[in-house]
């Protein structure tokens, strides 16, 4: 039997007449008879008598049409659930995301949800590289936001690149190197150095423009996931933080000599061969709204203001 079959018995139920159900289902009389007639045989028991002119409901079928209409309310209800998981009003969303992109999109994005989506859940983890793609590919997460340059190659994932940001090393408006108009790497080195773990990609540049000494391993004291406690250090003390520079507005971008020139590649990462989970279509709106460099609120040192 098939949810249109019911429809027809329901239908047929109310009006006990052929004729005037044919109409309402745009039917003709015989398809509707022929529709029924495959009802009960299937279901093995007569669910109208026809007396005359009319068709008074049995027994049998008024308990199969009260189960019928049980059957057609689900379906609506499950239509109109899909409705709703396609544009996001409801459902469940798991998301992975690194310390660069999190610290700037954490907040949107919980606020997007509260304010746009109510009904819906939302789960954020955070976490290194590594334990995040393990997460997503057992299935824990449904996707993540990450510099993709910390991504090693792999035929099972699917990564697509949003944005650039560039990197630099940054401190408190009071802080000693502040006022310079450039400052030298190894001046740098008189003061800690806070970052989270760095790629091999943004280390390789790190050597190649000021040396062995400029390695991770060497250069950062201060190492943490968590990039929004990094940056609460830096304005607080005379810590330096290696950070995507529109993280934090408020810092001063140091003139380093010579220059980082070192950028991010914030991406989202799924699973290929995974059916895209409706909210993922708004995280990468927020993405490209929320993951740009703005100029308008660099910081310069007060030497070149």
């Amino acid at each position: 039997m098939t949810l249109v079959q019911l429809r027809h018995l329901i239908e047929l139920a109310a009006t006990a007449s052929f004729s005037q159900s044919a109409i309402k289902l745009h039917l003709t009389q015989p398809a509707l008879s022929r529709s029924i007639k495959a009802l009960e045989d299937e279901l093995g028991q007569p669910l109208f008598d026809r007396v005359g002119r009319k068709n008074e409901i049995t027994a049998f079928g008024l308990h199969i049409v009260q189960r019928a209409r049980v059957l057609v309310d689900e379906a609506n209800e499950l239509r109109q659930t899909s409705v709703q998981l396609q544009k996001g009003e409801i459902g469940q969303f798991r998301i992975g995301m690194g310390s660069g992109p999190g610290a700037m999109l954490m907040t949107p994005l919980l606020m997007l949800m509260a304010t746009h989506h109510p009904r819906a859940h939302i789960d954020v983890s955070r976490g290194n590289t590594a334990l995040l793609v393990q997460a997503l590919r057992e299935r824990f997460l449904d996707a993540l936001v990450l510099d993709i340059r910390s991504l090693a190659p792999s035929v099972d994932l699917k990564v697509e690149e949003i944005h650039e940001m560039a990197g630099a090393f940054m401190c408190r408006p009071g802080h000693p190197l502040a006022k310079k108009r450039r400052v030298p790497f190894t001046m740098l080195r008189d003061y800690p150095v806070a970052s989270t773990p760095l790629s091999d990609e943004v280390a390789r540049i790190l050597v190649e423009r000021f040396g062995p000494q400029a390695h991770p391993d060497q250069l950062v004291n201060l190492r943490s996931e968590e990039i929004s406690s990094l940056l609460d250090v830096a304005r607080t003390s005379d810590a330096v933080v290696l950070a995507i520079r529109a993280a934090a507005p408020d810092l001063v971008e140091l003139p380093i000599a010579p220059a980082l020139q070192a950028k991010a590649r914030f991406g989202l990462v799924t699973v290929a061969s995974r059916s895209e989970p409706p909210l993922l279509d708004k995280v990468r709106t927020l993405m490209r709204e929320i993951l740009q460099d703005s100029t308008s609120t660099r910081q310069k040192p007060a030497g070149q203001r």
